[in-house]
């Protein structure tokens, strides 16, 4: 079977070997548009804040007989033909097509926005990091999630920042308006200056004009206005468009030779913007294809979303925006320490988790998750989820109490077992760890709890010697 993949990204890329460790029979092809080398997008604003080097961020290569064209774009699908054409002058032909395209930046329709450089890949980091080397300032327009760890990055080395939102309030899809307000706080005392509920009218070459006129002087402007789905190929080939490009519960569009996953997909009316959805997707596609689970479906996914962002600790999942509300059996339980940067935020429906913001510095991360992300019944005092140890309330972050099933890396659905089962099979470090179950190399915000995990089963292995 000749399988080709439209995408070298985390989706495509994922997709690629979980193939080949199910079948080594499958001709894989991958294209990208890109010339480097596949690397964890996830984690470029470490890069931005010299946490991480591009080296670090840099995924496996392809799996052995993937062939990667990098730095070739496929110009148009030929669905009658099955085959595509690239920008090299070649075609390509396919049993099964699957696009992993994922999204590209927004650029907002103002003057001068060409002038700013746009936050979304490797390159564009080069020319972040070589402008910020010369500048006396940044400004960040776009306060969402890859808006505030580009601010925090740069602040991180040092640059003044000021931050531009529209909305009210930051990460204004995730966030309510206090959770919003404490993480602008935080990040003030991190040296990002904050600005929320302003419009750029134009960005010129020193600087960023407001609607209201005021300048803002900067060398340097970056732009994280959001994404949107690539979709073009799919739209042009007749395939069905909406928000992403339109699959079932097999990720497979009204043509049953090509699938859709990652950012580019659009599942149940919803387009996902995550690593873990992506890489859920890319495992159903390949016992699809290959034939190890003709059973196979997508179910859709369960968001949790973790800033990475140094010194500033988030966590946002389910319906954060709900209120208190009798009539629809919803119960919020809040707490909120501006002073320390602390807000923490759970909603409940039915005895149901169905919400939670955690910013600051929390325990109950790991519980919170997987009550979110299982359903089940909730502790009948739910305050003790907040505050570790409050009336004998245990929490799922402490290694010896977790249980086998918790989920450690919700990226790669690694669980506490899997991590014993391989210590017990001789991976006695982290490196060891994560080159056997991928843990870590999502958003990268469980590598704390992997190496807590190791470190105590260290410790039990010692003790019983």
């Amino acid at each position: 079977m000749r399988l080709v993949v439209i995408g070298s990204g985390m989706a495509g890329t994922r997709l690629a070997s979980e193939v080949r460790a199910r079948d080594t029979s499958v001709q894989v092809t991958v294209f990208g548009a890109e010339t480097r080398g596949p690397y964890n997008r996830v984690l470029l604003s470490n890069v931005l804040a010299g946490t991480a080097s591009p080296e670090q961020v840099r995924l496996p290569a392809q799996a052995e007989g993937v062939t990667a064209r990098l730095g070739v774009t496929v110009t148009a699908i030929d669905r009658e033909s099955r085959t595509v054409r690239t920008s090299d002058g070649g075609r390509e032909p396919y049993d099964v097509l699957v696009l992993a395209t994922g999204s590209e930046p927004v650029v907002p329709a103002i003057p001068g926005a060409t002038r700013a450089i746009a936050f979304r890949t490797l390159d564009d980091c080069d020319r972040i990091l070589a402008a910020a080397a010369t500048a006396t300032g940044a400004v960040v327009v776009g306060g969402g999630l890859l808006g505030v760890e580009a601010a925090r990055g740069l602040a991180g080395r040092g640059l003044p920042v000021t931050l531009l939102h529209l909305a009210g309030h930051l990460m204004d899809r995730q966030l309510d308006a206090e959770a919003g307000l404490v993480l602008g706080e935080a990040l003030a005392g991190l040296g990002v200056t904050v600005r929320t509920g302003v419009r750029v009218s134009a960005i010129h070459a020193h600087g960023v004009e407001l609607d209201t006129g005021e300048t803002l002087g900067s060398e340097l402007v970056v732009l994280a206005c959001g994404v949107r789905p690539v979709t073009g190929l799919a739209r042009d080939a007749g395939l069905e468009v909406a928000g992403g490009v339109v699959v079932d519960d097999r990720l497979r569009t009204a043509d049953p030779a090509i699938y859709a996953i990652g950012e580019c997909a659009q599942h149940d009316g919803t387009v996902y913007g995550l690593v873990a959805p992506a890489w859920e997707q890319a495992a159903v596609v390949a016992d699809l294809v290959t034939g190890a689970d003709g059973a196979a479906r997508y179910r859709g996914s369960r968001l949790v979303t973790r800033l990475k962002a140094r010194s500033v600790e988030l966590a946002a999942m389910g319906e954060t925006h709900l209120t208190e509300d009798p009539s629809d059996a919803v119960e919020v339980v809040r707490f909120s320490h501006r002073a320390r940067g602390i807000y923490r935020k759970l909603v409940i429906r039915n005895d149901r988790l169905v919400g939670a913001i955690l910013l600051g510095e929390s325990a109950t991360v790991g519980t919170l998750t997987q009550l979110y992300d299982r359903g089940g019944p909730l502790p009948g005092d739910p305050a003790g989820l907040l505050f570790p140890g409050l009336d004998g309330a245990a929490t799922a972050d402490s290694p010896a109490r977790m249980p086998d099933s918790a989920r450690v890396c919700e990226c790669n659905n690694v669980t506490k077992g899997r991590i014993r089962a391989c210590w017990e099979a001789g991976a006695r470090d982290t490196a060891a760890v994560v080159a056997a179950t991928r843990a870590t190399t999502g958003c990268g915000t469980c590598r704390a709890a992997v190496e807590g995990l190791i470190g105590s089963l260290r410790e039990q292995e010692e003790v019983r010697a």
